[in-house]
Protein backbone atom coordinates (compact mmCIF):
# COMPACT_ATOMS: atom_id res chain seq x y z
CA UNK A 1 0.00 0.00 0.00
CA UNK A 2 1.63 3.28 -1.04
CA UNK A 3 1.92 6.00 1.64
CA UNK A 4 1.53 9.73 0.78
CA UNK A 5 2.42 12.67 2.71
CA UNK A 6 0.05 15.99 1.89
CA UNK A 7 2.75 18.17 2.87
CA UNK A 8 5.71 19.83 0.84
CA UNK A 9 7.92 20.19 4.63
CA UNK A 10 11.10 17.99 3.84
CA UNK A 11 11.27 17.83 7.76
CA UNK A 12 8.57 16.09 7.81
CA UNK A 13 9.77 13.32 4.98
CA UNK A 14 12.81 12.98 6.59
CA UNK A 15 11.16 11.94 9.81
CA UNK A 16 9.16 9.12 7.89
CA UNK A 17 12.65 7.98 5.78
CA UNK A 18 13.93 7.56 8.83
CA UNK A 19 11.48 5.83 10.43
CA UNK A 20 11.47 3.55 7.33
CA UNK A 21 8.68 4.82 4.95
CA UNK A 22 9.13 6.12 1.65
CA UNK A 23 5.88 8.15 0.80
CA UNK A 24 5.16 10.11 -2.09
CA UNK A 25 5.12 13.66 -1.91
CA UNK A 26 1.40 15.10 -2.70
CA UNK A 27 1.05 18.75 -1.72
CA UNK A 28 -2.41 20.29 -1.06
CA UNK A 29 -3.59 23.97 -2.10
CA UNK A 30 -5.44 24.37 0.83
CA UNK A 31 -6.02 28.15 1.29
CA UNK A 32 -5.03 28.08 5.13
CA UNK A 33 -6.06 31.60 5.86
CA UNK A 34 -9.42 31.64 4.62
CA UNK A 35 -10.08 28.23 6.00
CA UNK A 36 -8.95 29.18 9.61
CA UNK A 37 -10.72 32.09 8.94
CA UNK A 38 -13.81 30.15 8.94
CA UNK A 39 -13.75 29.04 11.93
CA UNK A 40 -12.74 31.67 14.25
CA UNK A 41 -13.79 29.85 17.91
CA UNK A 42 -12.12 26.86 17.41
CA UNK A 43 -10.02 25.93 19.86
CA UNK A 44 -5.90 25.39 18.94
CA UNK A 45 -6.14 21.51 18.43
CA UNK A 46 -9.23 21.77 16.69
CA UNK A 47 -7.81 24.06 14.00
CA UNK A 48 -4.40 22.63 13.21
CA UNK A 49 -6.60 19.22 13.00
CA UNK A 50 -8.98 20.89 10.40
CA UNK A 51 -6.35 22.25 7.98
CA UNK A 52 -4.24 18.53 8.49
CA UNK A 53 -7.95 16.77 7.81
CA UNK A 54 -8.46 19.20 4.33
CA UNK A 55 -5.10 18.96 3.24
CA UNK A 56 -5.28 15.29 3.50
CA UNK A 57 -8.39 14.92 1.80
CA UNK A 58 -7.57 17.37 -1.07
CA UNK A 59 -4.78 15.18 -1.72
CA UNK A 60 -6.43 11.94 -1.17
CA UNK A 61 -9.23 12.81 -3.80
CA UNK A 62 -6.72 13.90 -6.92
CA UNK A 63 -4.18 11.10 -6.42
CA UNK A 64 -4.15 8.00 -8.92
CA UNK A 65 -3.22 5.41 -6.69
CA UNK A 66 -6.22 2.86 -6.06
CA UNK A 67 -5.13 1.58 -2.76
CA UNK A 68 -3.13 4.01 -0.33
CA UNK A 69 -2.81 5.87 2.97
CA UNK A 70 -2.73 9.74 3.17
CA UNK A 71 -0.94 11.20 5.90
CA UNK A 72 -1.29 15.30 6.14
CA UNK A 73 -0.08 17.41 9.01
CA UNK A 74 -0.70 21.19 10.18
CA UNK A 75 1.87 22.67 12.98
CA UNK A 76 1.38 25.54 14.91
CA UNK A 77 3.19 27.07 18.08
CA UNK A 78 0.86 28.14 21.20
CA UNK A 79 1.80 30.56 23.04
CA UNK A 80 0.95 33.36 25.19
CA UNK A 81 -2.54 32.65 24.27
CA UNK A 82 -1.84 32.96 20.42
CA UNK A 83 -2.09 30.01 17.83
CA UNK A 84 0.93 31.29 15.43
CA UNK A 85 2.19 29.59 12.41
CA UNK A 86 4.94 30.43 10.16
CA UNK A 87 6.37 34.08 10.26
CA UNK A 88 6.95 34.69 6.88
CA UNK A 89 9.50 37.86 7.46
CA UNK A 90 12.41 38.44 9.66
CA UNK A 91 10.81 41.63 11.58
CA UNK A 92 7.88 39.34 12.69
CA UNK A 93 10.49 36.25 13.30
CA UNK A 94 12.60 38.87 15.49
CA UNK A 95 9.23 39.51 17.80
CA UNK A 96 8.27 36.49 18.19
CA UNK A 97 11.36 35.20 19.32
CA UNK A 98 11.95 37.91 21.78
CA UNK A 99 8.55 36.68 23.34
CA UNK A 100 9.43 33.26 23.72
CA UNK A 101 13.12 33.55 24.89
CA UNK A 102 13.57 32.12 28.34
CA UNK A 103 9.75 30.64 28.23
CA UNK A 104 7.69 27.90 26.98
CA UNK A 105 5.20 27.12 24.27
CA UNK A 106 3.11 24.24 23.08
CA UNK A 107 3.54 23.08 19.59
CA UNK A 108 0.33 21.47 18.41
CA UNK A 109 0.05 19.54 15.13
CA UNK A 110 -3.15 17.88 13.95
CA UNK A 111 -3.12 15.07 11.95
CA UNK A 112 -5.14 13.02 9.65
CA UNK A 113 -4.88 9.44 8.21
CA UNK A 114 -7.12 8.38 5.01
CA UNK A 115 -6.90 5.25 3.84
CA UNK A 116 -7.66 5.28 -0.16
CA UNK A 117 -9.66 1.78 -1.00
CA UNK A 118 -10.84 1.24 -4.41
CA UNK A 119 -9.97 4.90 -5.67
CA UNK A 120 -12.31 6.05 -2.80
CA UNK A 121 -11.71 7.11 0.83
CA UNK A 122 -12.53 4.34 2.99
CA UNK A 123 -11.98 5.24 6.48
CA UNK A 124 -10.37 8.49 8.19
CA UNK A 125 -9.22 8.92 11.48
CA UNK A 126 -7.79 12.21 12.70
CA UNK A 127 -6.03 13.50 15.98
CA UNK A 128 -3.57 15.77 17.81
CA UNK A 129 -0.12 15.91 19.74
CA UNK A 130 1.21 18.65 21.86
CA UNK A 131 4.59 19.26 23.14
CA UNK A 132 5.85 21.61 25.39
CA UNK A 133 8.92 23.75 23.99
CA UNK A 134 11.71 25.26 26.32
CA UNK A 135 12.80 27.85 24.63
CA UNK A 136 16.49 29.48 25.22
CA UNK A 137 18.08 32.95 25.15
CA UNK A 138 20.29 33.08 22.01
CA UNK A 139 21.90 36.60 22.38
CA UNK A 140 21.35 39.43 19.71
CA UNK A 141 24.23 38.14 17.86
CA UNK A 142 22.79 34.83 17.72
CA UNK A 143 19.70 35.71 16.80
CA UNK A 144 20.85 37.82 13.99
CA UNK A 145 22.13 35.26 12.56
CA UNK A 146 19.81 32.72 12.96
CA UNK A 147 17.42 35.30 11.13
CA UNK A 148 19.95 35.46 8.35
CA UNK A 149 19.79 31.80 7.56
CA UNK A 150 16.36 32.13 7.03
CA UNK A 151 15.24 29.36 8.78
CA UNK A 152 12.45 30.35 10.99
CA UNK A 153 10.84 32.32 8.14
CA UNK A 154 9.24 29.23 6.94
CA UNK A 155 8.65 27.33 10.02
CA UNK A 156 5.53 26.62 12.76
CA UNK A 157 6.90 29.24 15.42
CA UNK A 158 9.67 30.50 14.16
CA UNK A 159 12.48 27.91 15.09
CA UNK A 160 13.35 24.24 14.54
CA UNK A 161 14.44 20.98 17.28
CA UNK A 162 16.29 19.03 13.80
CA UNK A 163 18.07 22.06 11.93
CA UNK A 164 20.11 25.69 13.54
CA UNK A 165 16.98 26.39 15.61
CA UNK A 166 17.97 23.25 18.09
CA UNK A 167 20.80 25.50 19.74
CA UNK A 168 18.22 27.70 21.17
CA UNK A 169 16.03 24.89 22.02
CA UNK A 170 16.31 23.96 25.88
CA UNK A 171 13.92 20.73 25.84
CA UNK A 172 11.05 19.84 25.44
CA UNK A 173 8.23 17.84 27.34
CA UNK A 174 6.69 15.41 24.99
CA UNK A 175 7.38 14.20 21.69
CA UNK A 176 9.95 15.18 20.09
CA UNK A 177 9.16 13.98 16.55
CA UNK A 178 5.75 16.53 16.77
CA UNK A 179 7.96 19.35 17.15
CA UNK A 180 9.48 18.30 14.03
CA UNK A 181 6.29 18.10 12.66
CA UNK A 182 4.54 15.03 12.98
CA UNK A 183 4.16 12.54 15.97
CA UNK A 184 5.06 9.24 15.05
CA UNK A 185 3.46 7.69 18.04
CA UNK A 186 0.18 9.09 17.00
CA UNK A 187 0.63 8.46 13.50
CA UNK A 188 1.18 4.58 14.73
CA UNK A 189 -2.22 4.92 16.25
CA UNK A 190 -4.06 6.82 13.36
CA UNK A 191 -2.90 4.16 11.26
CA UNK A 192 -4.62 1.11 13.45
CA UNK A 193 -7.56 3.28 13.61
CA UNK A 194 -8.08 2.81 9.23
CA UNK A 195 -6.60 -0.70 9.77
CA UNK A 196 -3.53 -0.55 8.81
CA UNK A 197 -0.17 -1.61 10.43
CA UNK A 198 2.93 0.73 10.50
CA UNK A 199 5.48 -2.31 10.42
CA UNK A 200 3.18 -3.32 7.05
CA UNK A 201 4.30 -0.03 5.34
CA UNK A 202 8.11 0.22 5.97
CA UNK A 203 9.96 0.36 2.96
CA UNK A 204 12.53 -2.56 4.10
CA UNK A 205 13.41 -4.32 7.30
CA UNK A 206 15.46 -2.07 10.44
CA UNK A 207 18.61 -2.81 10.26
CA UNK A 208 19.44 -5.56 13.40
Amino acid sequence: MRVVLASASPARLSVLRAAGLDPLVQVSDVDEDALLASIPDATPAEKVTTLAGAKATTVARRIEETEAVVLGCDSMLHIGGDLVGKPGTVDEARTRWRAMAGGTGELVTGHAVLRVADGEIDRVAEGHAVTVVRFGEPTEEELDAYLGTGEPLAVAGAFTLDGLGGWFVEGVDGDPSNVIGISLPLVRRLLAGVGVGVTDLWAAPPAP
